[in-house]
Parts: structure tokens; C-alpha cells; sequence
């Protein structure tokens, strides 16, 4: 199978899931499950940078690429992901496009960029990839960018013309609280930002990205543009599930 960048950029619909609960077992069921993609999630997420590891080998066993939304868009945290073994990192809490050209190049080796050139770790090879060839391990990392400030949105045809981002991911909950709109997913304002945010990305090649949590509102999205789009979490999966099991017991939630 095709790396997850050759997929994104190709204009494939992927489909894949937030990994919250710091648990390897199910980020493995996630994969097994059929998803494209997982972001480990560092940033909302249980886990901590020394479980991660860990929930990188779980993903591995499965053809589920792992993407880790770090903690920060810092240079050290994102570069410790990218050693550790990430596919990609998905960028949080950028509020500029200044912000993002910055973070955005901790992602990939010089010249291209400013990740620490450190080899014999899993994200470079092992020590199997030479000092020249750092460049085919630079082509594999996913450039994730969300979208959850009004500065990104009034700046996303600029984020989506750097060769680097290769998704721009709007948070909706961030995005809706920084609009003046918490919550309200219907306003035309938040509407207007997420076409926004399609309209740059097609006309850059890039994959516009967002996160749902009911299944009915993928075929809508998909319609509009979006490409990369995460279909809940693992814990959404194990309150729905609990919930509906119960509830076929004739069993109530509790108050």
C-alpha cells in the first residue's frame, strides 16, 4: 500500500479515527477495524510522550498509518514524534500564517526544513537511510495543519501554497469558540470558514480535513470537499457502545 502522503496527495478519501485513551490494544482494534489513519493525540489525548511509543508499535501491526498531534507545535516536542517513528504530525493551536511557515518546517531534515538530524532512530531509518538520502525520508512526512483560529481561516490560501502542509484540519469546537460562535455548527459563519477553507485547498492540491463524530454527517462533507476526515475517537466509541449495550438491557443512563 501507497505511503499516507502518496494517498493524500493523490486526492484519496481517507477515513480515520482520534486515539484518546492511551491504550495500544485500541489503537491496534482501530486499525483492524479498517481505518485509514489514527492520530495519536498527545495534545486532548491520555497519553503522554513516553506511551507513545508504544501506541506507534500498536498502529504498526496494522496498515492504520499513525499521525501524532503533538502536545505543541514546538520544535522539540514535534521532532521527538517524528524520531520516535510518526508518519506525521498534526500542528495545534497555530494562530497565524507566520506561526504555521515556522512549525511547519520542524517536520522535515535541512535543507528543506529544521528537524534535527538524528538518524538511528526509528523515524530515520534506523541508521539505514544515509546522510544523503535524507530526502526520501522528508517525502514520506504527513504536514498536518489545523484550522481552528480566525487567523488560519482568513490565512489558509497562504497555509495551503506551502509545499510542506499537506491537510489543513479544521478543530470545529476551536474554531466555533474563536468566531464567537461556541458550538453552533450551523452558523453561517462557521459555514463560511469551512468553505473557505475547501476553496484553498483545491486550489493548491491540498486535502481539506475535519473531525465529526456521527457518522451521519460524512456523506454532506465528503459533497463539500472534504478529504481527510476523522470519524470520532476511541473513547466516543466505548461511551457509544456501553451506552447502546445498556440501553438493550433496559438499563437507563445514570442521572
Amino acid at each position: 500500500m501507497a505511503d499516507l502522503r502518496s494517498r493524500i496527495r493523490s486526492g484519496e478519501t481517507l477515513i480515520g479515527v482520534f486515539s484518546d485513551l492511551a491504550s495500544p490494544m485500541a489503537v491496534e482494534l482501530c486499525g483492524q477495524a479498517g481505518f485509514d489513519w489514527a492520530v495519536l493525540d498527545l495534545e486532548h489525548g491520555a497519553a503522554s510522550e513516553s506511551e507513545l511509543l508504544a501506541l506507534l508499535y500498536a498502529a504498526g501491526t496494522t496498515s492504520m498509518a499513525a499521525v501524532v498531534r503533538s502536545q505543541s507545535a514546538e520544535r522539540l516536542r514535534v521532532g521527538r514524534a517524528l524520531d520516535l517513528g510518526a508518519e506525521g504530525i498534526m500542528l495545534p493551536q497555530l494562530k497565524s500564517f507566520d506561526e504555521v511557515r515556522t512549525a511547519i518546517s520542524y517536520l522535515r531534515y535541512p535543507p528543506t526544513g529544521q528537524r534535527g538530524v538524528a538518524l538511528r532512530t526509528r523515524g530515520g531509518g534506523m541508521g539505514t537511510v544515509g546522510h544523503a538520502d535524507v530526502g526520501t525520508i522528508n517525502e514520506r512526512v504527513v504536514g498536518i495543519v489545523q484550522i481552528e483560529s480566525t487567523g488560519t481561516v482568513a490565512e489558509a490560501d497562504a497555509i495551503a501554497e506551502l509545499d510542506e502542509v499537506d491537510v489543513l484540519f479544521v478543530g470545529p469546537a476551536d474554531l466555533t469558540h474563536s468566531l464567537g460562535i461556541p458550538g453552533q455548527f450551523d452558523d453561517p459563519r462557521y459555514l463560511d470558514a469551512l468553505r473557505s477553507v475547501i476553496d484553498a485547498c483545491r486550489t493548491h492540491g491540498k486535502a481539506a480535513g475535519i473531525l465529526i463524530y456521527d457518522a451521519a454527517g460524512l456523506p454532506p462533507l465528503v459533497e463539500m470537499g472534504f478529504r481527510f476526515i476523522g470519524l470520532g475517537s476511541e473513547g466516543s466509541f466505548v461511551s457509544a457502545g456501553a451506552g447502546a449495550m445498556l440501553r438493550a438491557a433496559g438499563r437507563n443512563a445514570p442521572a
